[in-house]
């Protein structure tokens, strides 16, 4: 695609887009123009859309609404892009208090030429406001926080004016549920005595005045915890997500997705603790401090009784948290295995399927259950011991109350009339509910802490190295050069690679061979920067590849493996899916270079056609050409084809092969393969035996002088010979199966 006629289709971008650019080029980052997705159906890109393609280069990045005086402040810091209302958009580089003007650049402009002063009046006939900050991607503490209670917390803070306004409510809830105890004491002591109906019908219009407030502002209370907790959910699933798709590869290659994602899903539970149980139980305690005092008012007595019995179910709850913890950390250990089980059988369905591996897997799946079941009914039956012994005390709370209020009541020692009777067992209720939702809040907190440890587990592990900031983002060319690299995968004492030096210049197409285990793929992998922790050095174009920032690396990479993924979705949109910006001609350049367009062409709605998960409407060899198609769209200076055709059958393997020297042209092409007649062409081939380089040439010369490739050709050439013999001997022995 380096050509003329395989590049994509060059169109003019947007100015707003080129403003993007040329501020990010500020801060060392080369924005790329087909990236940017923009919101379906608007004619000029949006702010947000901008800022988003911004973020997801590793820059931070804000869309915000400025005025005059805001920009005054930009005097000496890096460019900010001003949208303005013609859809265009310019730079502004700089401010001057004094002279009140404000220097701007057109994106369109050299860069000799210089920036035009505006002052105010002149600009705000083409800006409304809109405006872009930028700026280099923030620090790793603030930008990458563990994950732990206290930064959740922190998260949660941040809605300060939902939780003010919470916190008004149950205030104000609070009040009110002081009031009605008090006037039907009221009732009961005067109403009654002096069949006052005048007093009897104003206390039941305050009466009413007060259900119809509780109930408005209960409304409001409801409706802000769920706004808090919808917003909280997002913030968490975008951290969550974030923090998984930069977790370097060997850890899900050695973690199941099931595991994983049972894992991850454990956060929910920590969330739904947090702005549920937790923060309704909070806001209960404001209830409480306000109507102990009033307790104590009317008998202090039954006051003490309350906050005995409160402390009691305390004291039993705490006495089992230890066990409860313990007995909880092996359920979470069973509903693991439990759903690393589901998962794995989930993802190879299709082994399990073919080998008709029904049994075994429902075997497995009926023991892990049992497992997961046992430690179920281990736990539900220690945590039913706490809530039997709480049992008798709660009651207590309310009918010993009862009890004991009547002999108060009856007895003048403490002159306790029937009223306040009434408004101690109304507000005894109000204020037993959160002493007891306390107690059992301590009990459920060790299964939180579980569930924390379980997310924390995986969303706190290191993360790629400069996976989204820093490092270098040169222009590639394609020379890649080992030198003196030894790699060790974990685990293992073996190296896999045992100081291996070779170099090719840039355009090199080369072949890289060797029996099974003797390092080619690993040369690939660190190549790609999947795994860093190597000895020696490895550069492109002379630029160390630990100093390269890795999704630049990446990117500028087009890489086919032997099984690849397609998305759900139109085979266009898998061919574009890393450069969204390219049009449906580009999608057909690429599936024509990769020899994929005569079988899309027949597809019931060609480029548009669906593919379901797992690609079942796809052959083998389709697969393959498609995943060609979306590797060389990006137009890459390397391409890796790690045995990208030893899947294929004979027709699609020779149309690829036919179509390798098109996909090289201008380009490194890195091939990894086991069928040596598919790298005859190639400009060099290096041999690796155990991790170590045998030797590096053309086909013709290797075939000379390096025994071990001359013994590979042989054996993979060898039938050619003995076709004819084998077919003779082959005969007789049919004839007696007959």
């Amino acid at each position: 695609m380096s050509s003329g006629a395989e590049s994509p289709r060059a169109a003019p971008i947007h100015p707003r887009v080129l403003a993007m650019m040329m501020a990010a080029r500020y801060y060392g980052l080369e924005l790329d123009p087909f990236e940017f997705r923009g919101t379906p159906g608007e004619k000029n890109p949006l702010a947000a859309d901008l800022s988003k393609w911004a973020q997801s280069a590793g820059l931070w990045s804000r869309a915000l609404r400025l005025r005059w005086r805001h920009l005054m402040q930009f005097s000496n810091t890096g460019p900010v892009i001003l949208l303005f209302t013609d859809g265009t958009a310019g730079l502004l580089v700089g401010a001057n208090a004094e002279a009140k003007v404000v220097a701007l650049r057109d994106p369109h402009a050299g860069d000799a030429e210089p920036p035009v002063s505006v002052d105010e009046m002149r600009l705000k006939e083409v800006w409304a406001g809109e405006a872009i900050l930028l700026r280099a991607e923030r620090g790793q503490a603030e930008a990458d926080p563990p994950f732990t209670l206290r930064w959740l917390f922190g998260m949660m803070m941040m809605e300060g004016k939902s939780l003010r306004d919470l916190f008004i409510a149950s205030f104000a809830i609070s009040f009110l549920t002081i009031l009605p105890p008090l006037l039907v004491m009221s009732v009961v002591d005067k109403v009654i005595t002096h069949h006052s109906y005048s007093t009897l019908f104003l206390i039941s219009v305050m009466l009413g005045i007060l259900v119809l407030y509780e109930t408005l502002l209960g409304f409001a209370r409801r409706l802000i915890m769920v706004v808090v907790g919808v917003r909280t959910d997002a913030k968490l699933n975008l951290h969550v997500f974030n923090r998984l798709i930069r977790l370097p590869l060997d850890y899900f290659e050695r973690h199941p997705a099931g595991e994983t994602m049972y894992k991850v899903t454990q956060i929910h539970q920590v969330r739904q603790f947090i702005t549920g149980k937790l923060m309704s139980t909070l806001l209960d305690l404001i209830t409480l401090a306000i109507l102990m005092p009033i307790l104590f008012w009317l008998s202090p007595t039954m006051a003490w009784i309350v906050l005995v019995c409160a402390t009691g179910i305390l004291l039993i709850i705490m006495a089992y948290l230890r066990p409860v913890r313990m007995m909880y950390g092996k359920v979470i250990k069973a509903e693991t295995d439990k759903q690393a089980a589901l998962g794995e059988t989930i993802f190879g369905i299709k082994t399990v399927k073919s080998l008709a591996l029904e049994p075994q897997r429902k075997t497995l799946w009926d023991e892990r259950v049992a497992e997961a079941g046992k430690w179920r009914l281990a736990l539900g039956q220690l945590s039913n011991w706490p809530q039997t012994l709480v049992t008798p005390l709660e009651r207590f709370m309310w009918l010993g109350i009862v009890m004991i209020g009547a002999y108060l009541a009856l007895s003048d020692e403490t002159g306790m009339q029937v009223g306040s009777l009434f408004a101690f067992m109304m507000l005894s209720q109000r204020v037993s509910q959160p002493l007891v939702g306390l107690a059992r809040l301590i009990e459920e907190w060790e299964e939180v802490g579980g569930a924390m440890g379980q997310a924390a587990e995986v969303l706190n592990r290191p993360l790629e190295v400069d996976a989204a900031s820093g490092g270098l983002r040169p222009k590639f060319a394609g020379a890649v050069t080992f030198q003196d690299v030894t790699f060790v995968y974990p685990g293992t004492k073996l190296p896999a690679l045992d100081r291996i030096s070779f170099s090719i210049p840039a355009g090199t197409m080369l072949g890289l061979v060797g029996r099974s285990g003797s390092g080619k793929s690993t040369v690939t992998r660190l190549l790609q920067g999947i795994n860093r922790e190597y000895s020696g050095f490895i550069k492109i174009d002379g630029a160390d590849l630990r100093e390269i920032n890795l999704r630049h690396l990446r990117s500028s990479f087009g890489v086919v493996l032997q099984e690849n993924f397609l998305f759900r979705g139109s085979i266009r949109d898998n061919i574009l899916a890393s450069r969204p910006g390219l049009t449906l001609e580009d999608a057909i350049r690429a599936a024509r270079l990769a020899g994929a367009e005569e079988f899309i062409e027949r597809m019931p709605n060609g480029y548009e056609t669906y593919i379901e998960e797992g690609s079942p409407n796809l052959s083998g060899g389709q697969r393959q050409r498609l995943a060609i198609a979306r590797a060389v769209i990006t137009d890459p200076r390397i391409l890796i084809l790690d045995e990208a055709t030893s899947a294929l059958d004979p027709e699609s393997e020779a149309l690829v092969n036919a179509n390798l020297l098109r996909i090289a042209r201008g380009r490194t092409m890195l091939i990894v393969s086991h069928r040596l007649s598919s790298l005859v062409d190639c400009d060099q081939i290096l041999v690796l035996e155990r991790g170590k380089v045998v030797d590096i040439g053309p086909h013709d010369v290797l075939l000379e002088r390096c025994s071990v490739y001359r013994q590979l050709w042989t054996q993979q050439n060898r039938h050619l010979d003995n076709q004819g013999a084998r077919h003779a001997a082959l005969a007789p022995n049919l004839l007696q199966g007959d």
